[in-house]
């Protein structure tokens, strides 16, 4: 049923440094123009990036807000299915290769994606995305570079190519976190939606509960100045090359030459050819504003831009230990190994 709404420069060993950092008092946050991005925040909801089907607003009156959550899929069920202990046949485990093999895996216990849609300056929205209008990534019809999604459909069945351990999924194999949670493009994600900002003269460095991902961004006089300041693009690092500088209020972070690797899993896919801009604004003392924009003419008809705010939390900020890739990846391929050998036996 259609359901239409009304308008309305620091060390590689981050976990040292931080501490280190945390305990100092940095003279730019007398500028007026530097926004004091310091401490522990949250950007946790149910919001996506794009807007449901049925729903025409970004901006949704509370009781709407929460109509649109009581209908929210998490970790790909309806809501009032992630409690349910099994899967559709009563004492059994979902069989690999079933639609909710994956699903199953959390149950509300194991999950924190938030409890409301986003509130961004006292608004809850319906999408991230503010522009365009219509709350929709504009992908082009037919983009210059193919990207082969395969992420979702993995975790979802338990079903995926296991030839070697490159063709795991990066999140699987804990190089990054998934759902996009370091960006750039940073959005929550079922659990672990805690940020750290810390801020220097010279540098801010985001530290990213999901997978303790870390972004060291050096920060420049200017755009110019960080602009002129773009390392090799030989050096692909996971979040690309990012560059700050302080403007109007707002932190501007400018990312490019992100490694290519990351398009098939990412919730901002984005070729080498693009580039996405960061915006931060300490809105409150409880929120900033955060908005980032994608630029590539390889896959969008245009320009898009999202929009989401972090909440300040009292953490603590715990410790993320990913083992996938330590004790499940051996399994894996062992795995896949034996039923390759069985199938072989029985042509």
């Amino acid at each position: 049923m259609k359901m239409t709404l009304p308008l309305t420069r620091l060390s590689t060993a981050v976990g040292v440094s931080l501490s280190v950092v945390l305990a100092s008092s940095w003279a730019l946050a007398q500028d007026a123009d530097i926004p004091d991005l310091e401490g522990l925040w949250t950007n946790a909801s149910l919001t996506n990036l794009q807007r449901p089907d049925g729903v025409d607003s970004l901006v949704v009156t509370p009781e709407e807000a929460a109509l649109i959550v009581a209908n929210t899929s998490i970790a790909g069920l309806p809501a009032n299915e992630v409690d349910a202990p099994e899967a559709s046949t009563p004492g059994t485990a979902p069989p690999a290769g079933s639609f909710d093999f994956g699903l199953r895996g959390y149950n509300d216990f194991w999950i924190d994606p938030g409890s409301n849609l986003a509130l961004v300056k006292g608004e809850f929205r319906t999408s991230y995305i503010i522009d365009p209008e219509n709350g929709q990534i504009p992908r082009l019809e037919n983009p210059a570079v193919q990207i082969r999604r395969s992420f979702g459909a993995r975790y979802v069945t338990g079903q995926g190519n296991a030839d070697g351990p490159e063709a795991l999924p990066l999140a699987e194999r804990c190089f990054i976190g998934f759902g996009n949670t370091a960006g750039p493009g940073m959005m929550g994600t079922l659990y672990n939606s805690t940020y750290q900002f810390v801020q220097t003269d010279d540098y801010v460095v985001i530290l990213v509960e999901m997978n303790h991902d870390a972004r060291i961004i050096p920060l420049y006089d200017n755009a110019e100045e960080a602009r002129a300041n773009e390392r090799p693009a030989e050096l692909n690092q996971w979040f690309g090359d990012s560059r700050g500088w302080y403007e109007d209020g707002w932190l501007v972070v400018e990312t490019v030459n992100i490694n290519p690797q990351q398009m098939a899993e990412s919730s901002v896919p984005i070729t080498p050819d693009g580039k996405i801009t960061e915006r931060f604004m300490r809105y409150s003392d409880s929120e900033i504003v955060y908005q980032f924009t994608v630029d590539d003419a390889n896959l969008y008809s245009q320009p898009w831009t999202a929009e989401l705010s972090y909440h300040a939390t009292e953490g603590p900020m715990y410790e993320y230990a990913c083992h996938e890739g330590n004790y499940a990846l051996p399994g894996i391929l062992a795995g896949a190994r034996r039923a390759e050998a069985e199938a072989a036996t029985n042509q």
